[in-house]
C-alpha cells in the first residue's frame, strides 16, 4: 500500500455494518471501505492472501474466499492505492497517455466540463466562521423562520403589487439587476457550504468558477467532508448553500413587505425572487449533481448515487428485455431498488431535455457552423454515445441472447415497432370548421340610415326579386329631389331650344347636361338600391334583430341579417402547410357540430387555395375565439401565424335553408403515410431552413 494514505471511521452503511474511509491526499479523492474491505486491509502486513483471508474467517464472523480477495486486491489496483513496483514507469506513462487522449478527446472534456479556482480561502475562513457563529445558532433559526413566514404572509396580502413588480423587471436593465443579484447570492450561497465545512474542521483548500456546457457555476471544494464520522455532518455542509439562499429569500421578502418604496425595497425584491426560484428550480434538484444530489446521496447512505443507479438501471432494462438472469450489481430490498431504477429513468429523461435545450441554445448563441458542430459533439456525447455503449453491451452478451426466449420476444416486438414506423398508416387531418351555405349574401346598413318599415321577418321564405327591408337617408332623399329637379329643368330646357333661336345655339350643350343628369340619377338609383336590398335568388332571411323596429336609427355597416339560399351547404377549414400534401380533392371528410345544435355530416373536399390565407374570413376558427387555427389579430383582421391553406367541403345531400351556421370539428380521410417519411419530411425541411449561412 502507499504510505501517505490515511484512514479514518465513516458512518454506518444503509444495512448497519460499520465503513471507514480511505483518503488518497495526492489526488484529494476519497474512498469507502465496507466491513470485509477493513478487515482484509488491517491485515495487509500479514503479505499473504491466504493467511489474510484465514485470519478473517476466524477472528470474524466474516467468511471470505479467495475470490472476495481478488475483488478487493483488483479495486486497490485499478485506483493507483498500491506502491508501483519497480520498472513500472512505462506502464504509468501508457496509461496516462491514455488517459488524456488526442486533442479532439482533451478539447471536448475541457468544453463540457472544467474549473477554475479563483481563491484559496482556507486561512480567512478559519478567521471568518468563530465572528459568524451566530448564524448558526437556534435563535437566529427561528427568527429567519419567522421572517420568512411574515414576508410570504405579506407578499400574499399584496400579490397584485408583487407580480406587477415581477413584470416591471423584464426588461435588459432588469435582467442586469437579476445578473447581480444571482451573484450575489451564489456568493452567499458557496460561503454558505465552506463556513459549515469549517464549522466541522474539515479544510476547504478552493473556491471558484466551474463551467458546464461554458455556462459558469459557482463551486467550493469540500471534499475533505467524507471524513466526517457522522452523516448528519455531511448532509449539513450539503445542505447548506440551499439553507443559505433560502434564508436571504426570507428576510428579503420580509424586507419588500415592510420597506418604503426605494431602491433598497427594489433590491429585496430582486434577491427574494432570485433566490427562492435559483434555489427550488435549480440547487435543490437530485437529478444534476448540484446540492439536491449531495443531500439526496448522504440521506440514503449511497455514495456515487447517480453510477450505482445507472448500473442497476442498465441491469434492470437488460432482464426486462432478454431474461438473462445475470446477478445485479448490487443487491437492494425490493422497494428501494425499483425506487433507484426510476429514478435513474427520470435522470436520463430530465438530463435528455435539458441537454436539448443546452445544444439549441448553443447553436443559436455561437457562430452558425460553431454552433453546428457543438450541437452535434453534445448530441452525440450525450445522446448517442450512451446508448451506442448500452448496444455494445448487448453485443458482448449475444451468446446468451441468441439462447433466450425472451429476448426472440423483445426482438419481434421491435421489429413490429419497425415496421409501424416504416409502414404508411392511414391519415387523418383534424381541425375546427365552419358550417355555412354554399350562397349567402350578408346585409349592412349604408351610412346615415333609418328603418322605414320590415317587410320581411326573421327566418321567412322570401321569392328572388322581393325587397328585404326599406330604408331611408334624409341626405339621400335630398340628393334625388336636388337630381330629380335638376333633370326635369335639363329636359324641359332642351325639349325647347328648337323654338327658341337665342337658346338654340346652346342645344348641345343642354344635351351634354341633361346625359349628365341621367348618369346622375342612376347613381342615386343604385345608392337607392343599397336603402332598398332585393333578394336575387329565393331563400331565407336569418339572424334579423327582433329589436329592430320602424324609426329606428342605425350606424354605419351595422349587420341587419342575411339572405340564405337554401340547397347545398358547404364547411370551410384551414389546413396547415404541412398536412395540406395528404388530402386532394374528393376526399371524405366527417363534420361533428360542437353542442348539440347540429347533426354530424358527411363532407367531400371540393377545392383547395394553392396560395396560403394571409387573412382569415372565418374568426370563429382563429384560436382567439376558441378555433383550433393559431392567429393574431392586428386592426379588426385576423393574420394566421402559420402557413395555412382554405379548404372547402361540401356536403352530401341538402340541409333545410333555415339551417344555422355552425363550427364544429372536421376529420378529413388523407392519404396513407408511414410515420417515418414524415418525419424525414420534417427533418428535411429543418435542415433546409438552417443550412443557410
Amino acid at each position: 500500500m502507499r504510505q501517505e494514505l490515511s484512514i479514518s471511521a465513516g458512518p454506518r452503511l444503509p444495512d448497519g455494518q460499520p465503513s471507514w474511509t480511505l483518503h488518497d491526499p495526492v489526488r484529494n479523492v476519497f474512498f469507502q471501505l465496507d466491513w470485509p474491505s477493513f478487515e482484509m486491509l488491517s491485515r495487509w502486513d500479514l503479505d499473504d492472501a491466504a493467511a489474510i483471508i484465514g485470519d478473517i474467517n476466524r477472528s470474524t464472523a466474516l467468511q471470505l474466499d479467495k475470490e472476495a480477495f481478488d475483488h478487493f486486491l483488483n479495486f486497490l489496483r485499478e485506483q493507483n492505492l498500491l506502491q508501483p513496483a519497480s520498472g513500472s514507469a512505462p506502464v504509468f506513462a501508457a496509461a496516462r497517455e491514455r488517459q488524456r487522449g488526442t486533442l479532439f478527446q482533451w478539447l471536448l472534456h475541457n468544453y463540457l466540463f472544467f474549473r477554475i479556482p479563483l481563491l484559496r480561502p482556507d486561512a480567512w475562513l478559519t478567521w471568518l466562521q468563530p465572528r459568524l457563529a451566530f448564524l448558526f445558532s437556534p435563535t437566529f433559526r427561528r427568527l429567519t423562520i419567522a421572517a420568512g413566514v411574515l414576508g410570504i404572509l405579506g407578499a400574499y396580502r399584496e400579490w397584485d403589487r408583487f407580480s406587477a413588480t415581477l413584470m416591471d423587471t423584464l426588461s435588459w436593465q432588469g435582467a442586469a439587476m437579476y445578473g447581480v443579484a444571482v451573484v450575489f447570492a451564489k456568493t452567499c450561497h458557496e460561503l454558505g457550504h465552506a463556513l459549515t465545512a469549517k464549522r466541522y474542521g474539515c479544510r476547504v483548500p478552493t473556491m471558484g468558477l466551474a463551467f458546464l456546457v461554458m455556462w459558469p457555476v459557482a463551486y467550493t471544494d469540500t471534499n475533505e467532508v467524507w471524513k466526517l464520522p457522522r452523516r448528519e455532518q455531511r448532509l449539513a455542509v450539503a445542505g447548506a448553500g440551499i439553507v443559505t439562499e433560502m434564508g436571504i429569500a426570507a428576510w428579503a421578502t420580509l424586507a419588500w413587505a415592510w420597506l418604503p418604496e426605494g431602491g433598497v425595497k427594489q433590491a429585496a425584491f430582486l434577491l427574494s425572487t432570485t433566490t427562492w426560484i435559483s434555489t427550488l428550480a435549480i440547487n435543490a434538484s437530485p437529478f444534476m449533481r448540484f446540492d439536491g444530489y449531495y443531500i439526496l446521496s448522504d440521506y440514503l447512505g449511497l455514495p456515487n448515487l447517480h453510477n450505482r443507479c445507472f448500473a442497476l438501471a442498465r441491469w434492470d432494462l437488460r432482464e426486462r428485455l432478454f431474461a438473462l438472469g445475470e446477478p445485479a450489481p448490487e443487491v437492494f430490498p425490493h422497494q428501494r431498488r425499483i425506487g433507484l431504477v426510476l429514478f435513474a429513468w427520470a435522470v436520463w429523461i430530465y438530463r435528455l431535455v435539458l441537454f436539448l435545450g443546452i445544444a439549441a441554445l448553443v447553436y443559436h448563441f455561437f457562430i452558425k457552423a460553431v454552433g453546428i458542430l457543438l450541437f452535434f459533439i453534445e448530441m452525440g456525447w450525450f445522446v448517442a454515445l450512451p446508448i451506442w455503449r448500452e448496444i455494445q453491451a448487448w453485443r458482448l452478451r449475444w451468446p446468451a441472447l441468441k439462447h433466450s426466449p425472451r429476448a426472440r420476444v423483445t426482438a419481434m416486438l421491435a421489429t413490429l415497432l419497425c415496421l409501424l414506423f416504416l409502414l404508411p398508416w392511414p391519415g387523418r387531418i383534424r381541425t375546427s370548421g365552419m358550417l355555412q351555405p354554399q350562397t349567402r349574401m350578408a346585409l349592412y346598413a349604408p351610412p346615415q340610415s333609418r328603418v322605414e318599415s320590415l317587410p320581411v321577418a326573421s327566418g321567412q321564405k322570401i321569392q328572388a326579386g322581393q325587397t328585404l327591408l326599406r330604408l331611408s337617408s334624409p341626405e339621400l332623399d335630398l340628393r334625388i329631389g336636388e337630381a330629380d329637379a335638376r333633370h326635369e329643368a335639363l329636359s324641359w330646357q332642351s325639349a325647347a331650344a328648337g323654338f327658341d333661336t337665342a337658346t338654340r345655339k346652346d342645344w348641345q350643350l343642354l344635351n351634354d347636361q341633361l346625359a349628365f343628369s341621367d348618369a346622375e340619377q342612376a347613381s342615386v338609383n343604385v345608392d337607392l338600391q343599397r336603402y332598398r336590398p332585393v333578394a336575387p335568388y329565393a331563400g331565407v332571411l336569418v339572424d334579423v334583430d327582433p329589436d329592430l323596429r320602424p324609426g329606428q336609427w342605425i350606424k354605419n355597416q351595422e349587420y341587419l341579417g342575411t339572405l340564405v339560399a337554401g340547397g347545398q351547404w358547404q364547411v370551410v377549414v384551414y389546413v396547415d402547410e404541412d398536412a395540406l400534401h395528404r388530402i386532394d380533392r374528393g376526399d371524405r371528410a366527417l363534420f361533428i357540430a360542437d353542442g348539440l345544435g347540429s347533426p354530424s355530416l358527411r363532407l367531400t373536399v371540393s377545392s383547395i387555395d394553392r396560395d396560403a390565407t394571409r387573412t382569415m374570413g372565418e374568426p370563429e376558427l382563429a384560436n382567439l375565439f376558441g378555433g383550433d387555427v393559431l392567429a393574431r389579430e392586428k386592426n379588426g383582421v385576423l393574420y394566421p401565424e402559420n402557413a395555412v391553406f382554405r379548404v372547402v367541403l361540401n356536403v352530401a345531400g341538402a340541409l333545410p335553408a333555415e339551417q344555422q351556421e355552425w363550427r364544429g370539428h372536421v376529420t378529413i380521410a388523407g392519404r396513407w403515410e408511414a410515420p417515418a417519411l414524415r418525419f424525414l419530411r420534417t427533418a428535411a425541411s429543418v435542415a433546409w431552413r438552417e443550412a443557410g449561412f
